[in-house]
């Protein structure tokens, strides 16, 4: 019997994904490579299917902050940030290499699963790269694909001018009407509406403190107001992701930089502006962030609009017989739409600061086939670790990423752990057909636009 290597690190039962805040159990803090339970986990019994194909749909690896867009974080603190390695919003040195790292561990993964053999060169249309045209996502796939096909001259494919959003991969609001927009706001008003984020209190005042926020130039001058949880608002706009104002979208830029910075700076301390942090701490910092994305993009009625060609696009690779790995790139926003829009079970990923979207996080479709011909589908998600993201460290099949193992409302998986195929390619399709209905349920957009 063939003995799987992809390991797998599975939590308790989920419930319902929904706009959740990020759990504060406490980090791993040991080297990955010293962590046993990184090492057996309760992923499907493979060892006697054949894996047939791998759809990857990557989240981009570390980058610097953003600053575009009212960015927050660049006025947020008296203190200088980290010297990042790479200009605003484009992926890190360290991210290159963190990135490199996963595309190799892929390579031995597949090759143990017979999938490719050593030195693989593809064969025509058998492997496809397929990014956003951001710098981050390019170079991210590029990154990759050195890993992983390092004897292979891979093309990544993009579209438009580079800096731009693509249509696959824009997380955009595509159809747009009065009455869609009123439901949308009945959904965010469902879930919380201005206080929608009640539960981060704790966490903005650790924040605040952390960066000595009220001592910064931003709050000093008036142009950053105090940090309360219930002043949350969205704007609806055709053509745009979801707007978000109020307090969480400014500690989420302070946070999501904060947190790079503790990726990026290697003493923990000097991460922290001076101060000494716990593990739960920056887990607390980092439930903002996510947070924020959470709302942003895990509104149903938000993720099947937005979502609709990025699923497309994966079921289009997930059904092609002549493929045998596909690797698109593009953002978080884009993991929880598809994973909202096809009702994916909540889940709190272990080892990790961001419970539901890490840096450089994998969204891994897999097909397998039994014995006798029959198809079944794994769906997964696969990062690093947080030691792993601060150490660099090695990824082989001794020392793996983490691997999470999803699950689906209403779907059954078998008594080996594995989906029906069909029942997953089915699950895409309700969930395509989701942005189809929306035309039919809330009017026509150009005539409400009229």
């Amino acid at each position: 019997m063939k003995k799987n290597k992809l390991i797998s690190l599975i939590s308790a039962a989920a419930v319902c994904f929904q706009l959740t805040a990020c759990g504060t159990s406490p980090a791993n803090t040991q080297p990955a490579e010293e962590n046993p339970v990184l090492m057996y986990t309760n992923r499907p019994d493979t060892g006697d299917y054949k894996l047939t194909e791998a759809v990857v749909f990557s989240r981009h690896n570390i980058r610097s902050p953003l600053v575009s867009n009212g960015a927050a974080n660049v006025i947020a603190t008296p203190h200088e940030w980290f010297s990042w390695t790479a200009n605003a919003s484009e992926l890190s040195l360290r991210g290159g290499v963190l990135e490199t790292e996963m595309g190799q561990y892929f390579r031995k993964w597949l090759e143990a699963e017979e999938l490719i053999p050593e030195n693989y060169v593809p064969g025509e249309n058998e492997v496809r790269f397929y990014a956003n045209s951001k710098q981050r996502t390019i170079a991210t796939a590029q990154y990759f694909s050195s890993g992983f096909l390092p004897v292979a001259n891979v093309t990544i494919e993009h579209t438009g001018e580079i800096g731009s959003m693509q249509p696959t991969f824009d997380p955009a609001i595509e159809f747009c009407s009065d009455a869609y927009i009123a439901a949308v706001e009945e959904q965010f008003e469902q879930a919380g509406g201005a206080a929608i984020a009640r539960e981060l209190g704790e966490n903005y005042k650790l924040l605040a403190d952390v960066v000595d926020y009220t001592d910064s130039e931003g709050y000093k001058s008036g142009e950053l107001s105090d940090l309360v949880t219930d002043d949350t608002t969205i704007e609806v706009v055709g053509g745009s992701e979801l707007r978000i104002g109020g307090s969480l979208k400014t500690a989420s830029s302070v946070s999501d930089a904060l947190i790079l910075q503790y990726y990026e700076e290697p003493d923990p301390v000097k991460a922290a502006f001076g101060k000494q942090l716990t593990a739960e701490q920056w887990e607390k910092i980092a439930a903002i962030t996510t947070k924020y994305t959470m709302v942003r993009h895990g509104l149903p009625l938000i993720a099947v609009n937005a979502a609709n060609p990025l699923l497309r696009e994966i079921r289009s690779e997930f059904t092609d017989e002549s493929r045998k790995f596909t690797f698109l790139c593009g953002h978080d926003a884009n993991i929880v739409n598809v994973l909202t829009a096809m009702e994916a079970e909540d889940y709190e990923l272990p080892y990790t600061l961001d419970k539901k979207t890490p840096i450089g996080v994998k969204l891994v479709f897999e097909k397998w086939e039994d014995k006798d011909g029959n198809k079944f589908a794994a769906v997964e998600l696969v990062y690093q670790s947080t030691d792993q993201l601060r150490n660099a460290s090695v990824l082989t099949l001794d020392t793996p990423p983490a691997v999470y193992g999803l699950s689906f409302v209403g779907m059954e998986k078998n008594s080996d752990g594995l989906y029906r195929y069909d029942d997953v390619i089915e699950r895409l399709d309700k969930a395509i057909a989701a942005y189809d209905d929306l035309a039919a349920q809330y009017g026509d957009a150009a005539a409400d636009a009229a």
